[in-house]
């Protein structure tokens, strides 16, 4: 998949696909409330609520224009529900 050029998936940005972030994840309100921010502030990323660790965006992983095939959360190409 790296460096491969595909079309956005059919969602939102603000809407990671649930293979990467499940519906019932306990901390989906904040994790999302994060990235809504950093989306809003036009950033790269936020902090992880819970391991603290810098997450990209969706917006960010969009202008790169490719997948870079890592498992990012919020990567807007995957639209497979198989992807993961």
């Amino acid at each position: 998949m790296s460096g491969e050029r595909r079309p956005l998936a059919d969602r939102p940005l603000t809407e990671p696909h649930p293979s990467r972030l499940s519906p019932e994840h306990p901390d989906r309100a904040r994790i999302l409330a994060a990235h809504d921010a950093a989306l809003a502030a036009g950033e790269a990323g936020y902090l992880d609520p819970e391991s603290g660790l810098f997450v990209l965006s969706a917006a960010f992983l969009a202008r790169r224009g490719t997948c870079c095939g890592r498992g990012c959360r919020h990567c807007p190409y995957v639209d497979d529900p198989q992807s993961g």
